[in-house]
């Protein structure tokens, strides 16, 4: 559950219309922060940021859904034949 003081900066942000990736900003803040005294078990910037981007997401950010991976060059190689 993020803190409240961070809730009340996404709101801020929301009501100033801003971007909704600037509204989950302050909750990957918030976890990048956990992670660096070792609050959370994030073992890298990449996980800080998706546990971020999830917590935002479950408290009514309306964030991009994730992108698909690409496919690899063999895959796309193989396909094509």
């Amino acid at each position: 559950m993020p803190e409240k003081k961070t809730i009340k900066r996404a709101n801020k942000a929301k009501r100033q219309g801003k971007a909704a990736t600037t509204q989950a900003g302050a909750l990957v803040k918030e976890e990048m922060g956990h992670k660096k005294t070792g609050k959370h078990p994030a073992k890298s910037r990449k996980q800080a940021i998706t546990i971020g981007l999830s917590k935002a997401r479950k408290s009514g950010v309306k964030v991009p859904k994730r992108g698909a991976k690409s496919k690899s060059t063999n895959s796309r190689r193989k396909s094509k034949s």
